[in-house]
């Protein structure tokens, strides 16, 4: 069963990706993964001057599959090959020409957080939060979270990956992640607002734009990446990590060891 549907308009340059697994909430597994890598590719080398990323269901995604992690026969080797797969799939999304527009509604959670943030342009419905929760089941973040930084700020990305808090549409709007925040009636026909003002302009500036202020941000994204899936791999093969996730899948209080 497909977890993503794709849809391309050659005369706008527009492509549409969506992640259509709403009975699981849009969780983050590898066959989502390399369906979405695909459709990005895909979109890029049919010229795509604007890329949406949108969702179906109550969800944006709540992140990880964790039932998934927990029956992989090494969770480790699964989180490091899931964890490359989705970071390549932001960097493509950083790396694209086409200017990325994100429509999120509901819960952007663990990995869903930063891969809506990969979007050079985040709109959200007023349902919207966001969330990471890795430390919670005894993982590091990973998906793009450490590049947050440059939107977010140091220490407000600290809290959200320590402490697990959650921002709300209006937060995030005022933390400067997300560019517009609407009723969730109206965020497809705004999000085709945005995709028509974007198609109207100038291609070559807009992606000059892109590309000159992201290097600005992080000249070398890729590395920042590669470091998130070391730390979650390791995470993935220790003690904190088995617990944390066993523990979610149990619906109980995980009981961490008091660390090095």
């Amino acid at each position: 069963m497909t977890s993503i549907t794709s849809t391309y308009d050659p005369a706008a340059r527009v492509a549409r990706i969506t992640l259509a697994d709403p009975e699981r909430g849009n969780a983050i597994h590898p066959a989502m993964v390399a369906e979405l890598g695909e459709a990005v590719r895909t979109a890029d080398r049919a010229g795509a001057r604007v890329i949406v990323l949108a969702s179906t269901g109550r969800f944006f995604s709540v992140g990880g599959d964790l039932r998934g992690m927990a029956a992989a026969d090494d969770m480790a080797a699964h989180l490091d090959d899931l964890a490359d797969d989705l970071h390549r799939v932001v960097s493509d999304l950083q790396r694209s020409r086409a200017v990325v527009v994100a429509a999120v509604q509901g819960v952007a959670a663990g990995a869903g957080f930063p891969l809506a943030a990969a979007a050079d342009v985040v709109l959200a419905g007023r349902s919207a939060s966001f969330t990471l929760g890795y430390t919670k089941v005894g993982l590091s973040p990973d998906g793009g979270t450490s590049l947050l930084v440059h939107t977010l700020g140091l220490h407000r990305t600290l809290r959200l990956a320590l402490l697990g808090d959650r921002l709300d549409a209006e937060e995030a709007y005022a933390a400067g992640l997300v560019a517009r925040v609407v009723d969730d009636a109206d965020l497809e026909t705004q999000t085709d607002a945005v995709v028509a003002l974007l198609a109207a302009g100038a291609p070559d500036a807009q992606a000059t734009a892109k590309r000159v202020v992201r290097d600005a941000a992080e000249p070398a994204p890729e590395a920042r990446l590669r470091a998130e899936a070391r730390g979650i791999t390791a995470q993935a093969g220790g003690p904190e990590g088995a617990e944390g996730v066993a523990a979610f899948l149990a619906k109980r209080a995980p009981v961490f060891g008091d660390g090095d």
